[in-house]
């Protein structure tokens, strides 16, 4: 164990963090991800302080193989952009930048600065950076290169003591971000961590800020919530809090009325592993309201027309990808021995038709399927007679 110091303007040396090396911290190398390992050290080649931060560092450390890993630098979101031709910068606040390996995407930050409060959006320094993190599990810095954890706030201790300890103030820690109150159930329950009596009552009491809260962060801790391999045990969690109804009202309406949905309801849930694509972790979500929505004895495409549509509905706030809410749909209905076939829509109007495989010819409303589009020939020129354009109303998502 090594000690961090600064040195502040008088010249005295102040500690700052403490520096695990390998034997300390125990982290195995080879479940770190090899391009975030490249990210790292070809920032560090220019000369930026980067390291590996929050979950990934806290899951490394328990023993498991995270799924993602967020990276945090010294460098500007355009010197990150100009170094990985693989990248685009996101965000209107605060500017992060995606760096993309084949499916996989890296979100790589600035350190974020506290001179104009907690919520301030201006770049900082990395003292400054961990103080703006929720809780000391998440404010851990790994340097692959070295292989040294670097731990400023005691975070090592409280996950070698399994505590759930919030770095901001808890007065205002779920003020000044609501969505803390989810994160703080689904660390308790994906580390198996308790969570102290102090957050329990803020969080009791301070539920009904989520209902502020915009449907795309919504959307996005829930979709982390059923692509984990703990969705069960954190929507158990939420629901016990009150928080699951700002998430799924319906489905959180329909779990208090009825015990025999929220049974189905939870088994659908807990039979999710992780691995799911978006459409398979949705189809969980869905699956035990489209059992008693659909008349499965009716027409098939007025079925999945008021099921897509009546299953839009259900999962309100969130709003998931069309074509992950359709895929979704497809699975139930497929469970059902009825094929739709995959990502084909037919425009009608305002209206969008899935084409459903049946053992005679396709049920296409408004008449007949529209005619397939030509490839164009070499050396003709786009929209000349050897090119037809799209026919009316044909559309595919």
């Amino acid at each position: 164990m090594r000690i961090r110091y600064i040195t502040e303007k008088n010249g005295r040396l102040v500690k700052k963090a403490v520096v695990y090396t390998q034997n300390e911290h125990g982290i195995n190398f080879a479940d770190v991800d090899t391009d975030a390992v490249y990210i790292i050290e070809k920032l560090r080649a220019h000369g930026y302080e980067t390291y590996i931060v929050g979950g990934a560092v806290r899951d490394l450390m328990l023993g498991k193989k995270p799924k993602d890993f967020d990276i945090v630098s010294g460098a500007s979101p355009s010197r990150i952009k100009k170094t990985f031709r693989n990248a685009r910068i996101i965000g209107r606040r605060f500017r992060l930048v995606h760096v993309y390996f084949g499916p996989k995407t890296f979100e790589v930050s600035t350190f974020r600065s506290l001179k104009d409060g907690p919520t301030s959006n201006t770049f900082g320094v990395i003292e400054e950076d961990v103080l703006r993190r929720d809780f000391s599990l998440n404010a851990l810095f790994y340097d692959p290169g070295k292989q040294v954890v670097v731990d400023y706030v005691g975070g090592m201790k409280d996950i070698r003591d399994k505590k759930i300890r919030p770095i901001i103030p808890l007065a205002v820690i779920f003020k000044d971000d609501p969505v803390r109150m989810i994160r703080a159930v689904k660390y308790a329950a994906t580390t198996g961590f308790k969570l102290p009596l102090g957050i329990k009552w803020k969080i009791k009491r301070q539920s009904s800020l989520l209902a502020s809260i915009p449907s795309s962060r919504l959307t996005e801790e829930l979709f982390k919530i059923i692509h984990s391999a703990f969705a069960f045990r954190i929507v158990e969690n939420l629901e016990f809090f009150g928080l699951y109804e700002y998430l799924q009202p319906k489905a959180s309406e329909l779990i208090k009325k009825s015990s025999v949905f929220r049974t189905r309801y939870m088994k659908s849930l807990a039979d999710l592993t992780g691995s799911e694509s978006a459409g398979e972790a949705l189809a969980a979500l869905i699956r035990d309201y489209l059992e008693d929505f659909v008349d499965w004895d009716g027409g098939i495409m007025e079925n999945y027309k008021s099921a897509f549509f009546g299953t839009r509905q259900f999962v309100l706030p969130i709003n998931p990808p069309r074509a992950d809410l359709d895929h979704a749909v497809r699975i139930i209905f497929g469970e059902h021995g009825i094929t739709i076939k995959k990502s084909r829509f037919i425009e009608r109007g305002k209206s969008w038709f899935p084409i459903v495989e049946t053992p005679g010819p396709a049920e296409i409303p408004g008449g007949d399927p529209p005619k397939k589009r030509r490839r164009r020939r070499k050396g003709r020129s786009p929209g000349g007679s050897g090119e037809d354009g799209p026919g009316p109303g044909e559309g595919v998502f």
